[in-house]
């Protein structure tokens, strides 16, 4: 029986991935802000007794670790640990009340990955020297994080950052036999993306994410963009000379600031 713990699963991508997961008989712990949104997902699963919800923010790592550990105390370990947690907002250097906006994306998707993976590493150092489990450490990135967007800075600073985080991780335990996972999401019908106001091509539904972004963990793969349209589309984004990029990309759509 899987262990599966996963942040920002009160809904979007988090809740798809916690409905896969539970649909094959693993065990779930759920993290999240929304207690009640937690409440009615765990309740919407097989076997909900199993599942346990943490309420937390998780910029609060103090909240993490407590719940890194009633979750290790309560099934002997974990398998699999996904730092999925993020918020997307637009924003603009030249406006100085958009700096604790960039702060907070930061937090949200860059520093509390590292501590929602912290608390989890010695028990699955401990499981794989034993060579018991297969474990995974999976961080949600982005295709957003593959080149700038005008308005996006927070945001598409923060998920290159998981990119590179989570490869520098990848190689710091590449001998411990712990597998560190990169999921870059294209478009995703999720409440994060609905608030667009621009098209979004390739998007794809919340639950065929996951089908996709569940068999990718299993097979340990280190890096994926899906859908793997948009992954063409970032290379090719990526092989752009800045010239001709900054001239395509200057006028496109600003993600919405808040007002």
């Amino acid at each position: 029986m899987k262990r599966v713990f996963i942040t920002g699963a009160s809904s979007g991508l988090g809740a798809a991935l916690a409905a896969r997961y539970a649909a094959q008989g693993a065990v779930l712990g759920l993290a999240a802000r929304r207690q009640d949104m937690l409440q009615s997902l765990a309740a919407s699963l097989p076997h909900p007794e199993r599942h346990r919800i943490y309420p937390l923010d998780v910029t609060d790592h103090a909240a993490l670790r407590t719940a890194a550990a009633d979750f290790i105390h309560a099934f002997g370990g974990v398998d699999v640990v996904i730092a999925n947690a993020g918020i997307s907002q637009g924003t603009l250097t030249e406006f100085a009340e958009d700096l604790p906006v960039f702060e907070r994306i930061v937090a949200t998707n860059v520093t509390a990955t590292v501590a929602t993976f912290t608390p989890f590493l010695p028990a699955m150092k401990r499981q794989a020297a034993a060579g018991s489990r297969d474990c995974r450490l999976v961080g949600i990135a982005s295709v957003s994080g593959i080149r700038g967007l005008p308005g996006a800075g927070g945001y598409c600073a923060s998920k290159a950052a998981v990119i590179s985080y989570c490869e520098s991780l990848r190689v710091e335990l590449r001998a411990s036999g712990i597998k560190v996972v990169t999921i870059a999401p294209g478009y995703i019908d999720t409440p994060m993306t609905q608030v667009n106001a621009y098209p979004m091509p390739f998007l794809m539904p919340a639950l065929r994410f996951a089908d996709k972004a569940v068999s990718t963990i299993e097979a340990g793969t280190s890096y994926r963009v899906i859908p793997w349209q948009m992954g063409v589309v970032a290379k090719l984004l990526r092989a752009l000379p800045n010239w001709l990029y900054d001239a395509a990309f200057a006028r496109a759509p600003h993600k919405a600031r808040k007002s």
